[in-house]
């Protein structure tokens, strides 16, 4: 099965999701990408994975144009709140399915509150997407 997870910066909430995904079935076909891809996964996105047992230090933001000829059985946007909008993807698919969550990132005051955020954006996803493909 193929599985293409979106967001905008392919930073933060795909990486995590991407991350969770193979680790629950490594026979799955994963990928993440975004439709402005950052230049680096965001750090403490990798920190909180670690802290579960999940590396995804190795994972580098991509940018969504490189899937658009693939077929997906599954789409998957995670884009949360309604300042940001979630990528169109036009691609053959099977399923699509918009998850929304926060965007951790976005978080501001001191460091223990802003991890704390990673932290149950974290958790969020592995819950919604140990439901779908569990």
């Amino acid at each position: 099965m193929k599985v293409l997870i979106l967001c905008t910066g392919n930073s933060c909430r795909s990486q995590m999701a991407h991350g969770f995904l193979q680790s629950f079935n490594s026979d799955l076909e994963v990928h993440s990408a975004g439709t402005k891809p950052a230049d680096i996964v965001n750090p403490k996105a990798i920190e909180v994975m670690k802290e579960v047992g999940v590396d995804i230090s190795n994972h580098r933001p991509k940018s969504v144009e490189i899937y658009l000829n693939d077929e997906w059985d599954y789409v998957i946007t995670v884009c949360g709140g309604a300042n940001e909008s979630c990528p169109m993807f036009t691609g053959n698919v099977k399923h699509r399915l918009h998850i929304g969550f926060d965007d951790p990132s976005d978080a501001i005051g001191a460091d223990e509150f802003v991890m704390s955020e990673f932290r149950r954006v974290r958790d969020e996803i592995k819950e919604k997407f140990k439901e779908i493909f569990l």
